[in-house]
C-alpha cells in the first residue's frame, strides 16, 4: 500500500511540475528502467505486504502481542489495498475491451 501511495505521489508531483513547466517532470518520475509496468508492479508488492502485516498483526494478538486497534488498523489498511488493485484490475480489462472493440 505504502509503495502504491509512493508511486502515486511521485506521478502526481511529475505531472504538477510539468504542468508548471518546470524541469525534472515526467523524465524524474519516470527513470529509463521504470516504467508503468514497474510502477505496477510496486503497487501490487505493496498491497500483499499490507495483507502479509494484516495477518501477522492479527496472528500477533492471538498470542497477546499486539492490541485490537492495531488488527483493525492492519486489516483496514490491507483490505483498502484489496480494494484498489480491484478497481485497478476492472479499469485495466475495461480499457482492454474498448481497445478490441475498436474498429480497425
Amino acid at each position: 500500500m505504502t509503495a502504491a501511495l509512493t508511486g502515486a505521489n511521485a506521478a502526481l508531483n511529475a505531472y504538477r511540475a510539468a504542468a508548471q513547466g518546470q524541469p525534472g517532470g515526467t523524465a524524474a518520475a519516470v527513470n529509463s528502467t521504470d516504467g508503468f509496468g514497474a510502477m505496477l508492479e510496486r503497487a501490487m508488492e505493496g498491497a500483499v505486504d499490507a495483507a502479509r502485516n494484516a495477518d501477522t498483526t492479527s496472528v500477533q494478538a492471538m498470542t497477546g502481542q499486539a492490541g485490537v486497534t492495531d488488527v483493525v488498523l492492519a486489516v483496514s489498511r490491507a483490505e483498502l489495498a484489496l480494494q484498489t488493485t480491484v478497481a485497478l484490475r476492472d479499469r485495466v480489462v475495461s480499457a482492454y475491451q474498448d481497445i478490441m472493440r475498436m474498429p480497425i
